[in-house]
């Protein structure tokens, strides 16, 4: 696929995005990469425009530039902010919010703490992105396991055999101190790369994983 051919893909799946208002968003393409610059009214906008993008076939990096551009009537003050990512992981089952610290600088949110699982601090991410007056998130949770880490290679290689769009022999899995995995080999498509990468996270005790998983 050429450049020219790539970047319309992506315009046409930015614009059939409803949760993206892809008017003031601009796309480059050069040998895989696409750049998005422009801006858009809401932190979560930013996400799902990068979301759409990686769903088009050919796309094997991206550059995300998109500035977050609040309308006056969406303006709140950081205190305002604060309490209410407070509050939507309160009311969340997956956030342990007793464990979580929220600090919220000009409408940038920063969250740190410690969880046992990574599905929870992917959750507190997902609950704070989406509230109005975020322009960004910075998630510095930590995942803290309450496992062996000899257990973890074996869970995630038998995660990745349960995973029907994987070939898992074509991936290997390497365990460093504590819970930090480093995942390798060759996909077809970004939505296997990322197949890969959750069934890693999905092995518990798992702490950080590194990606290296390039598409064919």
């Amino acid at each position: 696929m050429n450049d020219l051919s790539l970047r319309d893909d992506v315009l046409e799946e930015l614009d059939f995005e409803p949760s993206v208002d892809a008017s003031n968003i601009a796309v480059m393409a050069k040998d895989g990469v696409v750049t998005l610059t422009g801006h858009v009214s809401s932190y979560a906008q930013k996400i799902a425009a990068e979301r759409a993008t990686w769903r088009v076939n050919g796309v094997k990096a991206i550059a995300q530039k998109i500035e977050v551009q609040l309308p006056g009537s969406k303006k709140l003050s950081d205190d305002d902010i604060a309490k209410r990512a407070l509050n939507i992981m309160t009311w969340d089952d997956l956030t342990p919010s007793d464990k979580i610290h929220v600090k919220v600088s000009d409408g940038w949110v920063t969250l740190t703490g410690e969880v046992p699982w990574n599905y929870q601090r992917q959750a507190a991410e997902a609950d704070v992105r989406k509230l109005s007056g975020v322009t960004g998130v910075s998630n510095d949770i930590q995942v803290v396991p309450h496992v062996q880490a000899g257990d973890v290679r074996k869970n995630i290689l038998d995660a990745l055999k349960r995973h029907a769009e994987v070939e898992a022999d074509r991936i290997k899995v390497d365990i460093h101190a504590n819970g930090a995995v480093a995942i390798e080999g060759r996909v077809d498509d970004w939505e296997e790369r990322q197949a890969v990468e959750r069934a890693a996270w999905s092995a518990p005790g798992v702490r950080t994983v590194e990606n290296r998983v390039r598409i064919a």
